[in-house]
């Protein structure tokens, strides 16, 4: 079992493990527990009623938060030619368009937080898939980071805004960011809110039964709060 530090024990007796609070309240204490010396991250983790190991009962989409995530967030596509010029004229913070960028990240650079390839540059991403594919970086039509080049500057801005994706797990759970603890409580509760909404409206067909099963609010080094789901849908219901 993990061993805490004295300040993550002290900030765990100001929650009431037998409890469920609602989103607002939930957030608020987050806000209040967080002991960091740095502007911890906000996340949500859901446990969902679904079993990953059948294809027609997987959860993934992207969503695109409100208030955004607090944090800039640095954008690399892999593109060629006129799509790169496209690429560095949107606001791409890095555009691999040679060899010299695909062996960077073959020897371990991985400074960027997402990233997008035009769809000519697949033959050649496709070998960086070791290397991407474990940190969720890897461009694929499903999570809409396979883009043609005129819709580049769209879904760099959206990156940009906030724009998140979210996939469950082995073990049916989902860990997603919605914002940072120096938000103000009204924009975590919207980001909140618009989470819920996205991962309700992303319910598999093969799913049956109780599909939102369990919800907890944390900060990156907190704590968990668990949420009434019921209060939870209740919030999404009226988005």
């Amino acid at each position: 079992m993990a061993r805490h530090g004295k300040k993550y024990l002290e900030a765990l007796k100001k929650v009431d493990r037998s409890s469920f609070y609602s989103p607002e309240e939930a957030l608020e204490l987050v806000k209040e527990i967080s002991y960091a010396n740095f502007d911890e991250t906000v996340e949500i983790h859901f446990r969902l009623g679904v079993d990953p190991r059948h294809a027609d009962q997987q959860v993934r989409d992207t969503v695109r938060l409100p208030h955004g995530l607090g944090k800039e967030i640095s954008v690399l596509v892999f593109a060629a030619g006129e799509a790169a010029n496209i690429a560095r004229d949107a606001g791409a913070d890095y555009v691999a368009d040679s060899d010299e960028w695909f062996k960077r990240i073959e020897d371990g650079w991985m400074e960027f937080d997402a990233a997008l390839a035009v769809p000519q540059m697949m033959g050649r991403v496709g070998r960086l898939g070791r290397y991407l594919g474990p940190r969720g970086l890897m461009p694929n039509p499903k999570a809409g980071t396979l883009v043609e080049a005129d819709n580049l500057p769209d879904m760099i801005d959206s990156i940009k805004a906030g724009r998140v994706e979210f996939r469950i797990d082995k073990n049916a759970n989902l860990h997603v960011p919605i914002g940072k603890v120096s938000f103000p409580t009204q924009k975590l509760v919207d980001n909140f809110a618009t989470m819920v909404d996205a991962v309700v409206k992303a319910r598999p067909p093969g799913a049956s039964g109780r599909y939102l099963r369990k919800l907890v609010v944390t900060s990156c080094m907190g704590p968990g709060v668990k949420v009434d789901p019921l209060q939870a849908l209740a919030m999404e219901a009226v988005l």
